[in-house]
């Protein structure tokens, strides 16, 4: 006699992902495990005395999303902190970190997520806009790609002796609250939450995720407390999400030493890549590009020497990543290395290209934003996947960041995501928590501006399913839906195929792991 199952989805439109084309009506998970698909009335023969029966009312069911790069503390300090992201201008987001410092008498006030590329005055908050906040708390506020900060006075003073000068912006000689890349860091030290907020931010970062349908995370950490966070969700049986962790490449050396390895650890929460960057962004203007920016100055320039020929900035240069690249792959870690920039890239493939065996450590360059031809070309024969990032095509219609920043032909070669999987690329897509949200990235995938940056509906969802699987070396059993495989999954309230033009739209309706349904609308 067959086993009853513990749960049947039925009356659905189940989209394996595993090949093009293919669905199915139900499906049937027992313990955690997908155990057959079929017509809804050969898998009712498996309902039993204590089965769940969910119907689907003919909606889309797809594998659960996997956001191959994203930061859950980050995301979970938007929604306890101000949430700046889509602030439409300068005084929205002023008026955010106001209400901020009323509505709590913590020491620091905090902001993340502006963004002043579509504002009316393009320019970065200022201490002087921040003092207008507060003149006796210090405030700090992030911008979108994490990579520049603004400063009112009083943190500029608390923090002054810590960050680094070269990348503290001046004018006249005076800071004018804008620090980037290096001085960063000095910020996010003072920051730094202990366990208990750490474990609130990352709960509420996880309930944020399981709304949108992602089921499985690579979280990027560094000094934090969150990955003893996700252990102790996982060991009281709360941890609703899947979690790789990949740690900051200063997390090296103690990583070998307690014997962490990449693929390491349990069925919830398993180590993933050494992170490093080569460059900055292109927000900030640090990115490391082959031709000056066409908007001149770079975040953090001095004076009236601002933007001289500016190209960007090595964050960690060739020589230091080559260092590190062959002490993590000796080790046996998979590495993560953050490349923008055309000339960052090319420096970046180098490096993994000529590692021991950089396709089966499935090396990964994060965001290759500007990856020229010859790159892609490395990429694809190497074996080095390509982790990237579909929202950020909200920067680059005409007129916006991209066009800003690096012009309008550049613009139209940045985050080619067809390229890369023309060449033969692994691509796996994520969202940077910019935000995090794979129907919104999905959907600007579809519906990029050039043709060499668009994805079909299928290709899209695959990329940010079983690209994300293959990535963190998980595609036996997450990624798409089939027999064997574990009962990740969400149910969509419309199709991407009948409304591709409006995926952004869609709700979610249900979210499922290990075959427990984890929200629903």
């Amino acid at each position: 006699m067959t086993e009853a199952a513990d749960r049947l989805f039925v009356d659905g439109e189940i989209h394996t992902l595993e090949r093009p084309s293919e669905t199915y009506e139900a499906m049937a998970v027992r313990d955690g495990e997908i155990v057959r698909l079929g017509p809804t009335r050969e898998i009712a023969f498996l309902e039993g005395v204590e089965t769940d029966v969910i119907d689907c009312n003919g909606r889309v069911v797809l594998p659960g999303f996997i956001d191959a790069h994203t930061h859950m503390e980050n995301l979970g300090r938007s929604l306890v902190h101000a949430d700046l992201a889509g602030a439409s201008t300068r005084e929205v987001a002023l008026e955010r970190l106001s209400e901020q410092a009323t509505a709590n008498d913590r020491e620091w006030i905090l902001g993340f997520g502006y963004d002043e590329s579509d504002w009316n005055e393009s320019r970065y908050l200022t201490r002087e806009d921040l003092d207008a906040v507060s003149d006796e708390r210090p405030v700090i506020a992030v911008r979108v790609d994490m990579h520049t900060a603004s400063l009112n006075t009083v943190a500029l003073e608390k923090l002054a002796d810590a960050m680094a000068a070269t990348d503290i912006e001046t004018k006249g000689g005076e800071p004018t609250g804008v620090v980037l890349e290096e001085a960063t860091d000095a910020v996010w030290e003072a920051i730094e939450p202990g366990y208990a907020e750490t474990r609130e931010l990352v709960t509420a970062a996880i309930s944020r995720a399981s709304e949108l349908g992602v089921t499985c995370v690579h979280d990027m950490n560094r000094q934090s407390a969150s990955p003893r966070v996700y252990r102790d969700l996982e060991a009281s049986g709360d941890l609703e999400c899947r979690v790789r962790l990949n740690y900051w490449s200063d997390h090296l050396e103690s990583a070998v030493d307690v014997g962490l390895a990449t693929n390491g650890g349990s069925e919830f929460v398993r180590t993933g890549a050494i992170k490093t960057f080569t460059d900055g962004s292109i927000g900030g203007r640090t990115a490391k590009v082959s031709e000056s920016y066409a908007d001149g100055s770079a975040a953090g320039s001095r004076d009236d020497h601002a933007g001289d020929g500016n190209c960007g900035q090595w964050v960690v240069d060739p020589g230091e990543l080559e260092d590190l690249a062959t002490r993590a792959d000796d080790a046996g870690f998979q590495l993560s290395v953050h490349a923008i920039g055309d000339e960052a890239i090319e420096e970046t493939v180098s490096v993994l290209e000529t590692t021991t065996d950089p396709a089966g450590s499935r090396h990964r360059i994060e965001h290759a934003e500007l990856a020229s031809d010859d790159a892609i070309e490395r990429m694809a024969k190497a074996g080095i996947i390509a982790s990237m990032q579909p929202n950020f095509h909200q920067w680059a219609g005409e007129g916006g960041l991209y066009d800003q920043r690096l012009g309008r032909s550049r613009r139209r070669r940045s985050n080619r995501l067809r390229a890369m999987l023309e060449a033969g690329v692994a691509l796996a897509l994520g969202s940077d928590c910019m935000p995090l949200d794979p129907l919104l990235g999905v959907h600007h995938a579809v519906n990029a501006p050039a043709d060499a940056q668009r994805l079909s509906v299928t290709e899209a969802l695959r990329a940010y399913t079983l690209g994300g699987a293959y990535a963190g070396f998980d595609e036996d059993r997450l990624g798409t839906l089939e027999v064997g495989k574990r009962a990740d999954l969400v149910v969509l309230e419309a199709s991407p195929w009948e409304q591709s033009d409006r995926i952004e739209e869609i709700d979610v309706s249900m979210t499922v792991v290990d075959g427990e349904v984890v929200f629903e609308r």
